[in-house]
């Protein structure tokens, strides 16, 4: 279908940059990309910015932010830096001259201002310019690595001559989600090599990372874009996890391999014009020096089998958790988790089960792509169902569209165009479909509102701050609607409330999901349930390479298990695609093996 990855095909610049969704396989990726380069004798430096970085666990070594020596790979280097430290630091060089001169509340909601993902992507970017503009470190290397590959948003913020004016020291419109980027002033050159560097094609090769799901193709799409509009143009695209082929008599299987060519037959096709190469679904876990190795090679180790040790873990089922919010009356209901964990159908069913036990829900998501009226239509049970689909374009457009008519009149050009890019950031998205979910929930109180895709708890945060301090300190206009003003309390009700976190039995899932479950309990709320989805580990499938991944899973299943969750049940694979009202249900009743 798509020629197999191949670095003597594709490696002819100094950058490499490796880009995509969590949980695509972007470092396992780019580490086996410097260990094959590193075996044909070049000098290569590899180096993470992804804030939950695991690189040292795939290359099975300690690593800090200076580049050192891989023991097991001669010529190759690697670092993992922090931008979370680089973002703390930045805060605090930032926020450091009002320490003592500004009331104590009004610095807490400055520090949240600027503890958002957008905060930490400049940081991020920060580290590595640190070591792309420094000729001693690119002259050491014939190839740089990057794990972790910056947004289209980030450097067009600092293509825009406005971000480093300074002019939101002066005025009292509101800091940026990364405040005032005069704080960098004095990197203005630096950053402008660097983005020279990025959109030269004889020196940067970007290369996007996908799974052959919807979602992952579609952030791949959309990355790919939003990269070619600001000059970097040298791109091609890896999908990774493609299973080579399948048992007929295995359900499980099948159909994941039927599922995985009908995802690629749709790719956007402006993805199609990206030349393609795959990487195979493999059994073994992507971590050590020799697995590295074998991936490029296209080995899947089909026949290396090992019985699980110990006692085969035991988790309730998705039908346990409905029983857990039907028993308590739970009125509100957030999936939560990163995108590709199936967090559309897990709160579909949800809602299902809900019905099924005689409860009115009202169901509302932000995915255009779930048709839920079309899934729930026709069922006998829709009187008790409601359905609302917030559109995050259009919600993001009203919101953009509210905040530039209340400055238009008072800033110059140059200001509006720093105030229209930054509202472009996640922040952004997040507080607009926020505001309208927050209108749901405030119009259906005898109703149980299911919600999916919650809010982070920056995003709560940045709101109860924007309630609560002064006007000119907070988001844009400051001002908050009474919907979400009574929405902040009873989402901190855990007698009201509940947070779903969902995930999939993978590193970086899992990994990720406990951020945003930390960053929740930032704003005072503790998810009750984390639900593990898509399980292979859950299934009976024979397939040897499928199988293989389970035994892969249990590892991280015990993790949420043991370390992250209150509670915890698991969602099998499913043999066929959840679609109506019949298929929830049996989605909601599949037991794990």
């Amino acid at each position: 279908m798509f020629q197999s990855f191949d670095t003597k095909m594709i490696v002819n610049t100094k950058f490499l940059f490796f880009t995509g969704k969590g949980g695509v396989g972007k470092t396992s990726t780019a580490c086996a990309t410097a260990v094959t380069l590193a075996d044909e004798g070049k000098k290569v430096l590899l180096v993470s910015t992804d804030p939950a970085s695991n690189l040292q666990d795939v290359l099975e070594v300690d690593l800090t932010n200076t580049p050192m020596a891989v023991s097991k790979v001669p010529n190759l280097y690697a670092c993992n830096l922090d931008p979370e430290e680089a973002a703390r630091a930045y805060r605090d060089k930032i926020i450091g001259p009002y320490r003592g001169k500004l009331p104590e509340a009004v610095v807490a909601n400055m520090e949240e201002q600027l503890s958002g993902a957008c905060t930490v992507e400049i940081a991020a970017f920060d580290e590595f310019t640190n070591l792309l503009a420094d000729p001693s470190v690119v002259d050491a290397y014939e190839h740089i690595i990057f794990d972790t590959a910056p947004t289209g948003h980030t450097l067009r913020l600092l293509q825009l001559p406005t971000a480093w004016s300074g002019f939101l020291k002066e005025n009292t419109h509101g800091a940026s989600c990364l405040g005032p980027l005069s704080g960098l002033s004095e990197k203005k050159q630096v950053y402008s090599i660097t983005m020279d560097s990025l959109s030269d094609s004889s020196k940067t090769t970007l290369i996007l990372v996908a799974r052959p799901d919807e979602s992952s193709l579609l952030e791949a799409n959309r990355a790919s874009k939003e990269l070619k509009e600001i000059g970097i143009t040298n791109q091609a695209l890896i999908i990774n996890g493609l299973l080579k082929s399948y048992l007929p008599q295995d359900k499980i299987s099948s159909s994941f391999y039927e599922r995985q060519r009908k995802a690629i037959k749709q790719m956007p096709k402006e993805l199609k014009q990206v030349v393609t190469y795959s990487l195979p679904f493999v059994s073994y876990s992507l971590t050590g020096i020799q697995n590295l190795r074998y991936l490029f090679k296209q080995y899947t180790l089909p026949a290396k089998q090992i019985d699980v040790n110990g006692q085969p873990i035991t988790l309730p089922s998705l039908s346990n958790v409905i029983e857990d919010f039907s028993n308590n009356n739970t009125r509100v209901i957030f999936t939560m988790g990163k995108g590709g964990v199936g967090k559309t159908t897990i709160a579909s069913a949800i809602a299902v089960g809900l019905i099924e036990k005689g409860h009115k829900v009202h169901l509302t998501t932000t995915d255009p792509a779930a048709h839920l009226e079309f899934v729930f239509q026709n069922s006998h049970l829709s009187d008790r169902l409601t359905i609302s689909r917030i559109n995050p374009v259009e919600e993001v457009e009203a919101y953009k569209a509210e905040v530039l008519s209340k400055v238009s009149d008072e800033l110059d050009e140059e200001a509006i165009a720093y105030i229209e890019e930054d509202l472009n950031s996640p922040c952004t998205e997040e507080i607009a479909v926020f505001r309208a979910f927050a209108e749901v929930v405030a119009g259906s109180q005898k109703e149980i509102v299911v919600i999916d895709t919650a809010p982070t708890g920056h995003t709560l945060l940045l709101l109860d701050a924007a309630q609560s301090y002064h006007k000119e300190l907070a988001r844009s206009t400051g001002e908050i609607p009474e919907s979400v003003k009574m929405l902040l309390p009873r989402l901190r009700n855990p007698k009201e409330t509940n947070v779903v976190i969902v995930t999939l039995a993978e590193a970086t899932p899992v990994l990720e999901a406990s951020r945003l479950q930390d960053d929740l309990k930032r704003a005072d709320i503790t998810p009750k349930w984390w639900i593990v989805n898509q399980s292979l580990y859950a299934t009976e499938t024979n397939d040897p390479i499928l199988k293989g991944r389970a035994q892969a899973e249990e590892g991280w299943i015990q993790k949420v298990t043991t370390e992250l969750a209150q509670k915890s049940a698991i969602v099998p694979l499913m043999s066929g695609e959840t679609k109506g009202f019949k298929q929830l249900k049996k989605f909601i009743s599949a037991s794990p093996h």
